[in-house]
């Protein structure tokens, strides 16, 4: 395939912007990515116009833009996941008063939001349809890395590279990931959040490949052992279900 290199740029940038938890100034994009200063610019200036990159006129930082947001609900609301996850997530939430997320599994890279339903609750836990974090994030991290085929190596590594509240020692983890494994779902108490509880479970194709997860957060406070335990065999069903369904669809 003929390559096209401001394409490429532009992806290049919009990524780099993805990856930053601040905004970043011009010299740290261009010089991050190799990219001629002037080039850098041009691009930056295109995708601000387009909204894909917005600009801080007082510091002279880019961030990503309400573009990107807008164009990942529409991949999102056009997926057949999110089509029949989200009366499952709507219904999880309101039952158990929980917020209830669907994710889509990008590889060992990423986990993207493709549906969510917020909880009654006062607490709130900022996310958005959109949103990405690394694959082994959280509970459903350690249902990904039951389903890799990776190395303890290269889950080590992965590992690693992982932001947490209250970080477990990677054999304490590894035990959660064959536990994960053997029953089916995962819980994260406190380590990714303080305070909170994540309880995932997969989403399997007919070869039992994980290509999507249903998840729910609360305030560990209020998830008893018993009520936790009961969410997410709740959860594990409707996750059942949406398998069968969606058969070996994306």
């Amino acid at each position: 395939m003929r390559p096209v290199p401001a394409v490429s740029r532009a992806l290049a940038i919009l990524r780099f912007l993805a990856q930053q938890t601040e905004p970043s100034t011009l010299k740290t994009i261009s010089q991050e990515l190799e990219m001629v200063t002037s080039t850098c610019l041009h691009i930056l200036r295109a995708l601000v116009e387009e909204q894909m990159v917005q600009v801080d006129a007082s510091t002279k930082r880019y961030t990503l833009g309400v573009g990107v947001l807008s164009l990942a609900r529409s991949v999102a609301e056009n997926n057949p996941f999110h089509t029949l996850a989200q009366p499952v997530l709507d219904k999880i939430a309101e039952d158990w008063n929980v917020t209830t997320i669907g994710v889509k599994v990008a590889g060992i890279e990423d986990l993207v939001v493709l549906a969510l339903a917020r909880s009654r609750s006062p607490f709130s836990f900022y996310v958005e349809v959109g949103s990405r974090f690394p694959a082994l994030t959280s509970a459903t991290g350690r249902l990904v890395a039951a389903h890799s085929a990776l190395s303890d190596a290269d889950l080590l590594k992965q590992f690693k590279q992982l932001r947490w509240d209250n970080a477990p020692e990677f054999a304490q983890w590894q035990k959660e990931v064959n536990a994960a494994s053997r029953q089916g779902f995962s819980i994260d108490q406190g380590n990714y959040m303080s305070g909170i509880t994540v309880i995932a479970v997969p989403v399997l194709t007919t070869q039992a490949r994980m290509t999507h997860a249903l998840v729910a957060v609360g305030v560990t406070g209020q998830l008893t052992k018993g009520i936790t335990q009961a969410l997410a065999k709740a959860l594990l069903e409707e996750s059942r279900t949406l398998s069968l369904t969606l058969g070996g669809r994306p």
